[in-house]
């Protein structure tokens, strides 16, 4: 067997094993990074279409409170601009299409004051919650014993507020509202700053896109350590010896001192780990389930919803089409790109169609919204992480009922020459590319301190 030596191995070239090696390399601490893909970037996939057409297939804004992202790009010298947020937005609720103006769909008087009253119980709730311990919370037995979707139905009195309040929730958590704990929206609101800053785009957490895509700081935060990455590499053993730590990839190893481990959490258990992790980080990833989401690109010669006071964004509740809309064209608008996640159960279903059912579907709903030029679009594209044999889905992890009660932060622990990072491993903006950047690095802070003087 081939085998190599460093002093720190990392595992996965997303943002958080790369923030990882950039820390390490600045600390001149010498490391491998290993990846299974043949490309860095991990949840983040900008796929450039031509010269001045690109779109990111993963994670792709970033928002205030996000001072990390931001200080990267100020860092690399990276620019960013304005998510395009002009205009009529449009609500599809029950069939019938009508437009508002703001962030809060136009419905019934009584919808809206319960929407509102809604919105500020689970503001109230979140910012109780301490991100690093959200379990420790008087009511957290409680709160992570029912599904955010249970505690929704439970308080929505109309059927309008419901409907719209989960579309929101689901385009945030990137799953069906059945799926994760109340105690797991409430802590994934508070380490996002707020509710209102999760969903809105101005002052909110898709205020702005980067430039020729989000890949494009990835990149350049590993330009000067590319050559130690070694690509088309799945880790297959961790096996931790008394003094170091041997990593076994296809006929290769690799000996450290060290171990970064940054990979979404249902790829741990493709590992084979000697000793076996422990029982709590193993009872944790017997039901940590990834988000389910696809992201749908209509591609047209100019974003021509402009010209008709449109900002491009849609709100629906159509079981056949995207929960949400959003205008992704370019900053010089030379391009015209609608966006549309659909989530959860939605995008199995969807996904299950051909590619050109998938884009005749999407063209019919994006007509009844902007009207016969939706049927002049030049190119199609979608694109799931739920595909993806290293992402296994999108945006992150999820914790089901119960799951922060029994197992804490068990996931982000060390273990012994362990360390591990990922988005879920962040307390600040765990799901996002800014908590991917906070965890590598606070995983990288761990080995730096334990250096000897």
């Amino acid at each position: 067997m081939n085998i190599q030596q460093t002093e720190v191995v990392i595992i996965g070239a997303g943002f958080s094993g790369i923030a990882a090696a950039k820390k390490l390399h600045e600390a001149k601490i010498p490391f491998l990074v290993l990846e299974a893909r043949e490309r860095i970037g991990g949840r983040v996939f900008t796929k450039h279409l031509s010269e001045n057409l690109y779109v990111d297939l993963g994670g792709q804004w970033i928002g205030p409170t996000q001072d990390r992202m931001y200080a990267l790009c100020q860092e690399l010298n990276i620019p960013y601009f304005k998510t395009y947020d002009e205009g009529k937005n449009i609500l599809n609720l029950r069939g019938k299409i009508r437009t508002y103006q703001g962030i809060i769909p136009k419905i019934d008087p009584l919808s809206l004051i319960n929407l509102d009253i809604l919105m500020r119980m689970l503001e109230r709730m979140a910012k109780q919650i301490d991100i690093h311990s959200p379990w420790t919370h008087p009511k957290a037995g409680k709160w992570d014993g029912m599904t955010l979707d249970d505690f929704l139905k439970k308080y929505s009195k109309t059927k309008s507020c419901y409907e719209v309040i989960k579309i929101g929730c689901e385009t945030i958590f990137a799953c069906e509202l059945s799926e994760i704990s109340l105690l797991h929206a409430l802590f994934y609101i508070r380490s996002g700053t707020s509710l209102d800053c999760l969903i809105n785009i101005k002052n909110g957490a898709q205020q702005h896109r980067i430039e020729s895509g989000m890949q494009r700081i990835i990149e350049e935060m590993a330009k000067p350590f590319y050559d130690k990455i070694i690509f088309e590499s799945p880790v297959e053993r961790v096996i931790q010896g008394a003094d170091s730590i041997s990593v076994d990839f296809g006929d290769r190893s690799i000996e450290a001192q060290e171990a970064i481990i940054a990979i979404p959490p249902p790829l741990l258990n493709q590992i084979q780990f000697e000793p076996g992790l422990s029982k709590e980080k193993q009872g944790l990833l017997q039901n940590y389930p990834m988000g389910r989401v696809g992201k749908c690109f209509m591609i047209y010669d100019k974003p021509f919803w402009r010209t008709l006071d449109y900002s491009g964004q849609v709100v629906s509740d159509d079981p056949l089409t995207h929960q949400t809309v959003f205008d992704c064209s370019p900053a010089d608008g030379s391009f015209g790109i609608l966006m549309g996640f659909v989530i959860g159960n939605r995008a199995e279903e969807y996904f299950s169609l051909s590619e050109e059912e998938r884009k005749n579907r999407m063209m019919r709903s994006l007509k009844q919204y902007f009207g016969e030029k939706a049927e002049t679009a030049i190119q199609y594209l979608d694109f799931t992480m739920s595909d993806e044999a290293w992402s296994k889905g999108c945006y992150a992890g999820l914790m089901p009922v119960n799951s922060w009660s029994k197992f804490q932060d068990n996931y982000k622990k060390s273990e012994d020459r362990l360390h591990f990072a990922g988005t879920e491993a962040a307390t600040r903006w765990h799901g996002y590319i800014e908590g991917a950047v906070l965890a590598g690095e606070a995983a990288a802070s761990k080995i730096i301190k334990n250096q000897p003087n």
